[in-house]
């Protein structure tokens, strides 16, 4: 089940550089977490890779549609959803999104997040409902 991500949640999400993510693996253990790009869109939270592989974190969140992601001050469960280049309007404002937020590295290196390759690969996570013991 899943729940909206809270405005401290998007915060602490958009402000980090980077966002870790463990794929988890289908008896529930996370896999090595890895650091990617993260950008907040209308309350939601997506990342993409600049080169889809059939193999590493891409692959297998796209396997389990699991994954856990980590900022400072949160670590929280989500299922993710391959949402492509979705609509014209998702796509431009993820791309803007990026553009924006990773500015400071270049129009080289943030062109690569934006190409339709990288537009592509676009995942929303949407935060898991916490479990109780």
């Amino acid at each position: 089940m899943t729940e909206l991500w809270t405005p401290d949640d998007l915060q602490r999400i958009a402000s980090a550089d980077e966002l870790q993510i463990a794929p988890r693996r289908t008896d529930g253990t996370l896999r090595r977490w890895v650091p990617i790009w993260v950008v907040c869109v209308d309350e939601q939270v997506y990342v993409r890779t600049w080169y889809r592989r059939n193999t590493g974190w891409f692959a297998h969140v796209l396997d389990s549609h699991r994954a856990c992601v980590r900022v400072p001050g949160l670590q929280t469960d989500v299922s993710v959803e391959h949402v492509g280049t979705g609509s014209e309007r998702l796509r431009a404002d993820v791309d803007t999104a990026y553009r924006t937020k990773y500015a400071r590295y270049g129009t080289s290196t943030v062109d690569q997040m934006v190409a339709p390759e990288a537009a592509a690969t676009t995942l929303l996570l949407a935060r898991e409902q916490d479990r109780l013991s």
